[in-house]
């Protein structure tokens, strides 16, 4: 999307909120590097640790002279949660769980006071908030606990491929049982109801997964399509019409690249993730579907293995941020 002078005199400037995630991570890296090389007309809110931010230039990472916090298009608001002492990126510690949380709850705090429009989170660590004492698998499990709502999905995106997850951090083995009739028809009326209000397709086509290999070839091969998906999408025929499947998943996603559908619905976690990332990993999103405001991540995890170097790539951060900015222009045309 081109986000040019016309947008801006037709909407308020939006103000996008950015979580810094785990302050040990690769989070306060690719928010600098990504800050210097965007040139949007939006403003930006950075909530973390100062202090923090400050400690990059000692791995030759800052902001360049043109991007400065306190300008009127950078704010920081410093949580001032870090202890100084022994702090070192690339380490994981229930501290610094603690402190990718409150992060998250000051954003949520700002967007229920209309102080940002939309929200990009960098990666938290899931082992660090565990031994802070909390229990989310994610951003998404948090959000759904802290917003109430109760129908989100998870969609990931690339410039070739939308999918939205019906499973998510659990083990494969668990996947069938929680295949559900009512469950997958929520997940696809609210993937059809965002590709409507938030990608403005006025006709979305939506492909859905089989679970087994080659859809289980009429039950050959598993139960699980014939019994709950195939009903599932009987039942939503006559509500939307460009819905197919379930297909093989390989045959899903190959015609969702070669744009023949417009979103896939996948079973579980690496049925989406795997070809997500090989058709484009770098610049793969993360996006929370259901809230009543726009929140994306970057499709990657703390990395602590190079926040030490000058390592981390910006790019799926950059990504989040202009799908972030340009959902949150749609929805202010629906």
């Amino acid at each position: 999307m081109n986000l040019s002078q016309g947008h801006t005199l037709k909407y308020p400037r939006i103000r996008v909120g950015i979580t810094m995630g785990d302050p040990s991570g690769i989070g306060p890296q690719i928010i600098a590097k990504a800050l210097n090389k965007l040139n949007m007309a939006v403003r930006f809110v950075i909530i973390g640790d100062k202090w923090v931010f400050d400690n990059l230039k000692r791995y030759g990472v800052s902001l360049s002279k043109g991007t400065s916090f306190g300008s009127k298009d950078v704010k920081f608001i410093d949580l001032n949660n870090v202890c100084r002492r022994g702090f070192s990126f690339g380490r994981i510690k229930p501290e610094y769980g603690r402190a990718s949380i409150e992060y998250l709850d000051e954003a949520l705090n700002l967007i229920k006071q209309k102080e940002i429009d939309c929200l990009v989170t960098a990666p938290i660590s899931k082992e660090a908030i565990n031994l802070a004492g909390f229990t989310w698998m994610g951003h998404t499990e948090y959000l759904i606990e802290k917003t109430m709502v109760k129908d989100i999905e998870m969609m990931l995106l690339n410039k070739n491929i939308k999918t939205v997850l019906l499973t998510r951090h659990i083990p494969l083995k668990r996947v069938s049982a929680e295949l559900r009739k009512d469950r997958i028809i929520r997940a696809i009326m609210l993937t059809y109801k965002s590709l409507r209000e938030l990608f403005l397709l006025p006709k979305p086509r939506i492909v859905v997964c089989g679970l087994n290999p080659h859809a289980s070839d009429n039950g050959v091969i598993g139960d699980e399509e014939n019994k709950i998906i195939k009903p599932a999408l009987m039942a939503l025929k006559d509500k939307i019409k460009y819905l197919d499947g379930p297909l093989p998943a390989d045959i899903a996603m190959l015609k969702i690249k070669n744009r023949e559908y417009d979103c896939a619905i996948s079973m579980y976690h690496d049925q989406a993730l795997i070809p997500l990332k090989l058709s484009g990993g770098y610049t793969g999103v993360n996006m929370t579907l259901g809230l009543s405001f726009i929140r994306t991540s970057p499709l990657h995890g703390t990395a602590f293995d190079i926040a030490k170097e000058n390592k981390a790539d910006p790019a799926s951060l950059i990504a989040a941020i202009k799908l972030a900015v340009k959902c949150t222009l749609n929805l202010k045309k629906v």
